[in-house]
């Protein structure tokens, strides 16, 4: 079971806040080129040091910084197997999934699930509304996007998922010894992470309901799968899609992707409806797919040591 390959006599709580500690560390470590970047321009060009995350975001050109910012997850991802292996004496293996082997079909089954709704509904929204999006499509720009993205973005959203969906569910399940509670506070610190999010500041807190719903899903898939694998593969599908198909003046990240939504954001339906739709139904996909039995226990129940 996959919680309970955490529970160890000898994994006490404050260690999992200890690694949370040093693994936050790791992502600082890896933000120093971005800041060593920043300060080179401003003594090169003599331009004003950036006082602000969105004047940062805006300093250099969009593909230098998605780069830069990518580059500290590789940092954080190194901190992640460091703490697993020394700190808790475990493989990352078991911070993965409850198989005897990363199961590599399930992460594309649900990469190429996402990938093909994400594609096919932004195209549908293009067409039905074409005057809320230019066509910014570039050649080359886009080719340096194509390869940093892929490259990178996997590290990012994996960091993530082996932080909340990996090394603190089985925190959480150490501490509280049911499956509930790593479900919720997960989810609800996933949501948290983005409040400092340009699109908080332009969509209100209703943006929340997104956030902490996709952190319960992502939850839900590792818990009913005993496994990270499905996670994995929808959170890569949708960072990489996201970042090659559709950048806005308001959004975490400005790309060279193929679209550039110019609409005045609004916080409508569109916000909540993964939420109450789209992960009910593909939940329904995954679910008759792997055949998923006894939600209740799998999702609420006890965490029994096996050890």
């Amino acid at each position: 079971m996959f919680i309970e390959q955490g529970i160890r006599p000898e994994n006490k709580f404050w260690k999992y806040l200890l690694g949370s500690v040093l693994i936050i560390f790791a992502s600082f470590v890896g933000q120093i080129p971005l800041v060593i970047a920043v300060i080179g321009k401003t003594f090169a060009t003599g331009e004003t040091y950036p006082s602000t995350n969105e004047e940062v975001m805006r300093f250099f050109e969009s593909n230098v910084t998605l780069f830069l910012i990518l580059i500290s997850f590789v940092f954080a991802f190194a901190g992640i197997y460091l703490v697993v292996k020394h700190l808790h004496k475990q493989t990352l293996l078991s911070v993965t999934t409850s198989r005897k082997k990363v199961d590599w079909n399930r992460i594309w089954f649900s990469f190429g699930l996402w990938s093909v709704f994400s594609i096919f509904s932004t195209l549908v929204f293009y067409f039905l509304n074409p005057s809320l999006y230019i066509l910014q499509f570039k050649p080359i720009p886009f080719a340096i996007l194509v390869l940093i993205a892929v490259a990178l973005v996997p590290i990012q959203t994996s960091t993530e998922e082996y932080v909340f969906r990996g090394y603190l569910m089985q925190g959480f399940g150490n501490l509280a010894q049911n499956k509930w509670f790593p479900l919720l506070m997960t989810s609800i610190i996933f949501g948290g992470m983005h409040l400092f999010n340009p699109e908080v500041s332009k969509l209100g807190n209703i943006i929340f309901v997104y956030y902490i719903g996709t952190g319960l899903f992502l939850g839900i898939l590792t818990l009913m799968d005993e496994g990270m694998e499905l996670a994995l593969g929808f959170h890569a599908a949708n960072n990489l899609i996201g970042a090659l198909l559709i950048t806005s003046d308001w959004s975490a990240f400005q790309t060279h992707s193929i679209f550039k939504d110019i609409s005045e954001p609004q916080a409508g339906f569109d916000v909540v409806m993964p939420v109450v739709l789209v992960y009910p139904l593909l939940l329904f996909i995954f679910s008759r797919k792997y055949q998923w039995t006894d939600w209740k226990e799998k999702l609420t129940g006890k965490v029994i040591s096996n050890n």
